[in-house]
């Protein structure tokens, strides 16, 4: 069962990156992601928030963009941008099925 809300180091383990990362993302883009925060003040981030990170890593990291660049990327073609991100885990989970399959081989 998915969880509701994930910490931060989560959220940083689901992208591959950086605590401070995922934080300095938070706050160059505060209307793409809005975590709450818990009764002693850390960040929760929900699914979509992931996700949202995801692209975000996707657009800044595989595709070479600012930050800026990113933002306005999303803003305009969130539903490209989402598509490209849910195929290229599909590619990885593919790859990593072959290279478990080749191993025992």
């Amino acid at each position: 069962m998915e969880k509701l809300f994930y910490s931060i180091s989560e959220a940083a383990s689901a992208i591959g990156e950086s605590v401070s990362l995922v934080r300095f993302w938070t706050n160059n883009f505060p209307g793409l992601l809005k975590p709450s925060r818990s009764s002693k003040g850390n960040r929760q981030y929900t699914a979509a928030d992931i996700e949202m990170l995801k692209q975000i890593h996707y657009l800044v990291k595989d595709k070479g963009l600012t930050l800026e660049g990113a933002a306005k990327t999303l803003a305009a073609n969130k539903a490209s941008v989402s598509k490209s991100v849910k195929a290229l885990d599909s590619l990885k989970a593919i790859r990593a099925q072959l290279v478990e399959i080749k191993n025992s081989l």
